[in-house]
């Protein structure tokens, strides 16, 4: 089975075409090596996936080439103690931790660079 309709299928990509970008991408390691969109997967390969801030090191257990619902998803793969850990201190540092341009929304209006100016910038 292809690697990218097996993520897709798993459900760490919304679309195969997605999941084809990211395996292309070099953002998937099959067996800790990049990999090609049409290379084989088999149950007991294990797998890097980088989703945009969100990282997975998963085993696979079984091969579905159908997208189903997520608690079937769940059982085509096992994630590895060491990634659960990373990812709750990932959401942990998010929740905790505010971006600096989490509150800026595009170009300041006159108003603002009023303000900005008062205070010397």
């Amino acid at each position: 089975m292809r690697i990218d309709k097996w993520l897709w299928a798993a459900r760490f990509f919304k679309t195969r075409s997605l999941a084809t970008d990211a395996v292309g991408g070099g953002k998937v390691k099959l067996n800790g090596a990049p990999t090609k969109p049409a290379r084989d997967v088999k149950i007991g390969d294990r797998l890097d996936i980088s989703n945009s801030e969100t990282r997975w090191q998963v085993t696979i257990l079984g091969l579905s080439d159908k997208r189903g619902p997520a608690p079937e998803a769940r059982l085509l793969y096992e994630e590895t103690p060491e990634s659960v850990a990373a990812r709750e201190a990932e959401q942990l540092r998010r929740k905790f931790t505010q971006e600096p341009a989490a509150e800026i929304h595009g170009r300041p209006t006159k108003r603002d660079r009023r303000q900005m100016d008062r205070f010397g910038r």
